[in-house]
């Protein structure tokens, strides 16, 4: 890469200039992040431990507790660690690890919940068929074309950002690296190279969104042609979680990369960046857990069935 001789280091968004506001963060972050560590590392015990819970609906939750566990923790301990030690540096190397990273988990955390949106149309809508059409071959293959889709797109992404000259310092308006600060970095006419890219992930996303709202038209149809009220209120009740995250996920997003530059500040930019990169992964165990009684059952008998 052509431009690591010149940048060796990059320097993130400080959250606060005096000492105790940096320790208020440290501290904030630090509650936030061992409740997500909490909560998904629950997730994945309990469905890994629960012999009752090795269905496809629990094996998609595993890897989204999975993206979420590596979301988190691929820009918090960083900017806790700045936090603590009054810094603002990050690697030219760690940059773009978290870059990759990102470009991994977030692309592929969408994927799996249009997998998840297909796993509840296909049992609502076409139970009888849901053992041949989300079998085990098929979960695997729906997983793996999600994580191989992620890391293609950060492979893309990060081969084509960090091949750019930079020119215009390493101070970066975020607490962690992301590919819009890269580009306000560069001296080439980075967008119109982006340009293909962007397409690309225009595309997935796109996509991904319009499966999505497609299949929840086909499942409140199906769910609205049930006789009995106890039915529709159980199918209902196994769409709820799933909708929230998702609703979660994509109205952060879209507002943190689709915000008019009009109304674009740093200190918006930080909180909605917070938003959309640490709020999910911590809120998501709870949204998941709070309406299945499985999960939470699972999760109380933890200590007996691994233990025993």
């Amino acid at each position: 890469m052509p431009n690591i001789s010149s940048v060796s280091e990059f320097l993130l968004l400080a959250f606060a200039d005096t000492r105790e506001l940096q320790l208020l963060h440290f501290m904030l972050f630090l509650g936030i992040y061992l409740a997500a560590l909490l909560g998904n590392g629950l997730i994945l015990t309990a469905i890994a431990c629960d012999h009752r819970l090795h269905t496809p609906m629990y094996f998609f939750l595993l890897n989204l507790a999975l993206l979420d566990l590596g979301s988190i923790s691929t820009t918090l301990p960083k900017a806790m660690a700045n936090s603590l030690w009054n810094t603002r540096a990050i690697s030219y190397v760690g940059c773009a690890a978290q870059i990759f990273l990102l470009l991994i988990f977030i692309p592929s955390e969408l994927s799996f919940l249009t997998i998840m949106a297909y796993d509840r149309y296909v049992a609502i809508c076409k139970l009888l068929h849901y053992g041949s059409l989300v079998g085990s071959r098929a979960c695997a293959q729906m997983a793996a074309a999600a994580w191989g889709s992620g890391f293609l797109h950060a492979v893309l992404h990060t081969a084509n950002i960090f091949s750019l000259p930079l020119c215009h310092g390493n101070a970066m308006d975020q607490f962690f690296c992301e590919i819009p600060q890269i580009l306000k970095l560069s001296c080439s006419n980075s967008y119109l190279r982006e340009a293909g890219m962007v397409v690309i992930s225009a595309f997935l996303f796109g996509g991904c969104f319009v499966f999505i709202a497609l299949s929840y038209v086909q499942i409140f149809r199906a769910v609205l042609t049930i006789p009995s009220q106890q039915g529709r209120h159980k199918a209902f009740s196994t769409c709820i979680p799933h909708l929230a995250v998702v609703s979660l996920f994509i109205s952060t997003v879209m507002f943190a990369h689709l915000k008019p530059p009009s109304i674009s500040s740093p200190s918006l930019d930080l909180v909605v960046a917070v938003l959309y990169s640490v709020v999910p992964p911590a809120v998501n165990p709870v949204i998941y857990s709070m309406r299945n009684k499985e999960l939470k059952g699972a999760v109380w008998k933890l200590k007996p069935i691994c233990f025993s």
